[in-house]
């Protein structure tokens, strides 16, 4: 009997020992696209608003940035031929040219220029009114121009301040379900509000997905737009006294 106990006693010391298996770790995996599918129906609408909105965002975000980049480089080109000395006459020939767009500040100098000749073609209008015919034309042209640049920009500003409130009016709404969904339960762990909760906080992290990009987004073409409006009414100035040279010239 002592043999066999002394037997198993080293049996037990020379057996390898098998590892013990680790206690299974909870995910920390944020599964997004369960979250949202799982939410409730009002918190779904909202993330869906909140989704249209940035969408829509950033296409015009790209449109406007293709539109304020043609209309500096349309400047900074109509400007270097202007100041080359080329005359006037041709100028205006090549800008009311029917077989190409013009558009930014070479339709400002179209405007302003066919104004003047319109008037200075008239019996009986003096220098005066013919200049200030010109600055008429510039102006109403400079305005629709700026209008285009400055088009859907509200929209921008728009998604920027109201995103955050709906997504926070999502997260809102989803914890009040959540909490509503534990008056039923005897005991409350963070197990059980967890789940709840961050499917609530879902919706302000779109809100502010979607706001930051348009405010960033607006703040920066709106000083762009002031700056080629500036541009504009820089230009308008100065071409109005060569108008005004020239006419008492040819006065």
């Amino acid at each position: 009997m002592m043999d066999l106990l002394m037997f198993a006693a080293a049996a037990a010391v020379a057996a390898p020992e098998l590892p013990v298996a680790a206690p299974a770790l909870p995910s920390t995996d944020l599964d997004v696209i369960g979250l949202i599918l799982h939410a409730s129906i009002p918190v779904k609408i909202v993330m869906l608003l909140l989704i249209f909105g940035s969408v829509s965002s950033w296409v015009i975000i790209f449109r406007k940035k293709k539109v304020l980049d043609r209309a500096a480089n349309e400047a900074d080109t109509f400007e270097e031929r202007f100041w080359s000395g080329i005359d006037l006459a041709q100028l205006y020939k090549n800008a009311s040219d029917r077989n190409r767009e013009v558009f930014g500040m070479e339709a400002i100098f179209e405007a302003g220029f066919s104004e003047f000749a319109r008037l200075r073609n008239k019996r009986g209008v003096d220098t005066r009114t013919q200049l200030e015919g010109a600055q008429r034309g510039m102006r109403a042209q400079a305005s629709r121009e700026v209008d285009v640049l400055d088009s859907n920009l509200e929209y921008l500003a728009s998604v920027g301040s109201v995103s955050p409130y709906v997504g926070l009016f999502g997260t809102v709404w989803g914890i009040m379900i959540s909490f509503q969904g534990l008056a039923n339960m005897k005991e409350a762990t963070i197990a059980t509000v967890a789940p709840g909760i961050t499917e609530a906080l879902i919706a302000t992290a779109m809100g502010l997905f979607a706001a930051i990009p348009a405010v960033w987004a607006y703040n920066r073409y709106a000083t762009k737009v002031e700056r080629v409006n500036t541009r504009y009414e820089a230009f308008a100035e100065e071409f109005s006294s060569i108008l005004q040279r020239q006419a008492h010239l040819d006065d």
